[in-house]
């Protein structure tokens, strides 16, 4: 079935989980860590609470872990694709992952 005969939200080559899991992102420029939030994953990509503001294109690590100790905690290379504001001085960034670390 192609995109075209797929109900609206259907559209994505992936289904979003809706999840909220602690995120921990370096950026590949600098030795900083950014704390966050995960809210939804997908095969290709996350959408992404935090305090921080960071811009479109921006390379990073991220590690994806459960709050309840579950494993394999998730290790990916990923770019920002968007980044907005939450309106409450934080931003939600829409990540792409580019390349799961092992």
């Amino acid at each position: 079935m192609s995109s075209i005969d797929k109900g609206f939200s259907e559209k994505r080559d992936f289904i979003r989980m809706k999840i909220s899991a602690p995120l921990s992102a370096k950026l590949s420029h600098d030795e900083g860590v950014i704390e966050g939030l995960c809210r939804d994953l997908s095969g290709g990509g996350m959408q992404v609470e935090t305090k921080t503001q960071i811009p479109a294109g921006t390379d990073l690590v991220v590690e994806i872990s459960s709050d309840h100790g579950h494993n394999p905690t998730l290790h990916a290379k990923a770019k920002v694709a968007r980044c907005s504001s939450d309106g409450d001085s934080g931003y939600v960034l829409g990540l792409e992952i580019i390349e799961i670390i092992k």
